[in-house]
């Protein structure tokens, strides 16, 4: 008599068993491989930047300001709040191959200005880190009784403020410059020179992920609540700090997160880092001792 060869039950829930472990097991390994390579593109957006601002220097013979503020947006008094507000990164555009975005902007106008609506809309994805979560490519700035003022695009890459607190800007009198102990700061014009702490040691763009707030490429928009912290970021806490404020540096890179120095170098900080060695690589003439990695 003729019988059919099958599966028995068990041996089928044995195979079913069996292929789960292996998906288990396989799909960390995907996973950590994908993350490698987005660590990796972001690593190289980074790496842009940084000879971006190289090539920036060379050209103007400083770094691009932390972000431009005069009074009423216009003239030579200072006022950190007053616009037209412009960053590091605006101003750094022509060398990271964005010309065509540079001819949308209208530097001498606010930002807000209607004819710069073009650039608000903007998004760049060689400021924005491919492990950042969601596909939000633009985000809405609101003053401090919550009225939307606009719309500017995202952005993970922010510019060193140092180790004083940013929001002490808004407090700064006109006529004052709002000065950071770092690399960028209100109408900077840092050098190579300036960074007596050896280009090496200090920090000049780090990493910050959407976990708390948004940030910005556009600039520091007048008006607009936590607008410096948009653009720039300071060593309070170590990177990924339980509790962080929308001024720190941050991601989703397990373990650390990215930093441009002021050599060009790219490297990742870890988050056990000595709160200590972290605040003297955030300064240029802290004259601190400070090897890292």
């Amino acid at each position: 008599m003729n019988r059919r060869k099958a599966f028995t039950l068990v041996e089928l829930l044995v195979v079913i068993a069996i292929i789960g472990i292996l998906v288990a097991l396989l799909l960390p390994a995907v996973q950590a491989a994908r993350e490698a390579a987005r660590r990796m593109s972001c690593n190289n957006n980074m790496k842009q930047i940084g000879l971006a601002l190289h090539n920036y220097h060379d050209t103007y013979q400083a770094f691009p300001m932390g972000w431009i503020g005069l009074r009423n947006g216009t003239g030579r008094v200072l006022d950190a709040e007053g616009g037209p507000g412009w960053g590091w990164a605006a101003h750094a555009l022509p060398f990271v191959e964005q010309v065509t975005t540079t001819d949308i902007i209208d530097d001498h106008l606010q930002i807000t200005a209607p004819a710069n609506a073009q650039a608000r809309a903007t998004y760049l994805p060689v400021f924005r880190c491919p492990s950042d979560i969601g596909s939000d490519e633009t985000f809405e700035l609101e003053d401090d009784t919550g009225t939307v003022i606009t719309t500017v695009p995202v952005a993970n890459y922010v510019g060193m403020f140092g180790t004083l607190e940013l929001e002490d800007c808004e407090m700064t009198p006109v006529g004052q410059q709002c000065r950071g102990d770092g690399p960028f700061y209100h109408n900077s014009s840092t050098r190579f020179r300036d960074i007596i702490d050896g280009t090496s040691h200090t920090l000049l763009v780090g990493e910050r992920s959407s976990k708390i707030e948004h940030s910005t490429w556009i600039g520091a928009v007048p008006g607009a609540e936590e607008s410096f912290a948009r653009i720039l970021a300071i060593a309070d806490h170590a990177p990924n700090a339980p509790g962080g404020h929308l001024d720190d540096p941050g991601s989703f890179h397990p373990g650390g997160t990215n930093f441009v120095f002021a050599d060009g170098s790219v490297h990742i900080i870890t988050e056990t880092i000595d709160l200590n060695v972290y605040r003297a690589l955030a300064t240029i003439q802290g004259g601190e001792v400070a090897n890292y990695p």
